[in-house]
């Protein structure tokens, strides 16, 4: 099994990289979260799962273990192969898909491309547990960690902050005080951001 490839970055595109490691290109298949994420740079180290089936080898990489964890997590849930994992991974950051199991919020998982309600069901009730367990993290209720935190983080967006710092600090926010209404999570991040 490649657990992970460090090498020069020959090619990035949304849904795959190209890595040259000693003198072999390897095409890596990732998802959108990983490809905002992968700097500019020249050399690049991601963490990998290999899929082998008998007509092919497909490599998929991560720039987060987290999200590599997610992948395979989702991989075990019968009916959810590799491209629904990406595409889940893809929609929603890794967090937000961890979240979203652990809650149980059917929605947000059946609003990615191509999960009915059915596949997003079963995601829950085969993952729940293992989520709680593998994430350490107490059971959460849908509403206080989707609705207004999300309402918030778009809130913030528009005021001209980044996700990816607002996220920072809503998650920090709602960490100490979870039932935190929107209006009180955007004053309390202004105050940090």
């Amino acid at each position: 099994m490649i657990t992970h490839i460090k090498g020069r970055l020959v090619e990035k595109n949304p849904t795959e990289v190209v890595i040259d490691c000693n003198g072999v290109g390897y095409f890596i298949n990732i998802s959108l979260h990983t490809f905002s994420k992968i700097p500019d740079a020249e050399n690049l180290s991601l963490f990998t799962h290999l899929i082998v089936k008998e007509d092919s080898h497909t490599l998929f990489g991560f720039v987060e273990k987290s999200e590599r964890t997610i992948f395979r997590l989702l991989l075990s849930v019968s009916g959810v192969g590799a491209s629904t994992a990406r595409t889940m991974l893809s929609s929603m950051s890794p967090e937000m898909v961890r979240d979203a199991i652990a809650a149980g919020d059917v929605a947000s998982i059946q609003a990615v491309k191509g999960i009915g309600a059915k596949t997003a069901q079963r995601v829950i009730l085969d993952l729940k547990d293992k989520v709680l367990k593998v994430f350490d993290i107490d059971e959460i209720s849908p509403f206080e960690s989707n609705t207004n935190k999300d309402e918030a983080l778009s809130a913030l967006e528009v005021l001209g902050f980044t996700r990816k710092s607002s996220e920072k600090v809503v998650d920090q926010l709602l960490k100490e005080t979870p039932e935190l209404a929107v209006e009180d999570i955007i004053k309390g991040a202004l105050k940090k951001l």
